[in-house]
């Protein structure tokens, strides 16, 4: 057909399909090698993360955390946060040295230091009179024949408030007859010997006495309570006969069937019980010794004024003011 004036031909265009299973080129082999690098970077991750402690991790975050108050603040090059900062010259964080003590506070740590060493001089001797303590009462125990048939009685042990010396009933062998605080000549006689140990130390003495859970009829007016409370009132007048200053006897108290000495088992005669605890000095505040507060001359190291360590104390730790009275008896017993 003739083409018309001014009439376009028009243009067509062919697609060509490419079949499948043709060539991708490499570039797969380039991501499958980021991915293989990836994984095992993480796996190394892993590991060290499972063996690091976290101590070192703490360290690691730190190190590279400029603004982390531990950090040495020493600057060169450009300074700012990343931009030339870095650690001390000994690589180690400031926290790791040790910082300069100013001149003028010198005698305050010399002070603390000795009042530090002098209090625990004063614990050490304490600890070690009390170890003396248990040693003589289980020596005089044994040595005497009568007493020796007690030593199943006698419980000696060290508690947060001291030396705790308890005398517990056993099966067939109580220290007081039942619901009664008239003791027995036995029971008076061990409790004579353990004051004559303990008279000879400064330590404030506190007596408790202690029940089973087995109850009185109901209604009664004695309970418990009273029992407990008299028992401990007869041991502290035994105390007081065998030389026992009345001053050094802080309190007596009775706790009835509130403190076990078995408490899964409270019907247990060994519940039954009456302590005798020589109670812990407060050395915190007895004054330093003379001479101790003298400060000698200082020691430099590196520009910087340290004051000398304090001495050993020498002198002995002058006598406390008598602790505070509390729950303390009347003195008048009631035997049933």
């Amino acid at each position: 057909m003739a083409e018309t004036e001014g009439e376009k031909q028009p243009i067509i265009i062919k697609k060509i399909k490419k079949g499948g299973g043709g060539h991708h080129g490499g570039a797969w082999k380039v991501a499958y090698a980021d991915f293989v690098t990836a994984m095992m970077a993480f796996f190394l991750l892993l590991w060290l993360l499972n063996v690091t402690t976290e101590e070192q991790k703490n360290a690691i975050s730190n190190y590279f955390d400029p603004t982390h108050p531990k950090i040495s603040e020493v600057n060169s090059g450009a300074g700012g946060i990343l931009a030339g900062t870095s650690m001390a010259e000994s690589g180690a964080m400031s926290s790791t040295q040790a910082p300069p003590v100013p001149k003028q506070d010198t005698g305050q740590r010399k002070n603390k230091s000795a009042r530090e060493k002098f209090v625990e001089k004063l614990k050490a001797q304490e600890q070690a009179r009390f170890k003396s303590i248990e040693e003589q009462i289980k020596q005089a125990i044994q040595s005497n024949p009568e007493m020796a048939k007690l030593a199943q009685n006698i419980i000696i042990d060290m508690t947060s408030e001291g030396l705790r010396i308890q005398m517990v009933d056993q099966e067939g062998a109580s220290m007081f007859p039942s619901g009664s605080a008239r003791m027995f000549q036995k029971t008076e006689g061990l409790l004579g010997m353990v004051a004559d140990i303990i008279r000879t130390v400064p330590n404030d003495i506190s007596v408790r006495g202690h029940t089973d859970s087995q109850k009185y009829s109901p209604g009664a007016e004695y309970t418990n309570w009273e029992l407990s409370a008299d028992r401990a009132n007869s041991s502290r007048r035994v105390l007081l006969e065998h030389s026992i200053p009345e001053e050094k006897v802080a309190n007596v108290q009775g706790k009835a069937d509130t403190e076990h000495l078995f408490p899964d088992t409270p019907l247990d005669p060994r519940n039954r019980r009456v302590s005798i605890i020589l109670l812990n000095e407060d050395f915190s505040k007895i004054p330093l010794p003379p001479g101790m507060e003298d400060d000698p001359a200082p020691e430099e190291e590196n520009g910087v004024t340290f004051s000398e360590e304090a001495p050993e104390p020498t002198t002995t730790a002058p006598p406390l003011n008598p602790a505070p009275r509390y729950n303390k008896s009347s003195g008048n017993v009631h035997f049933p």
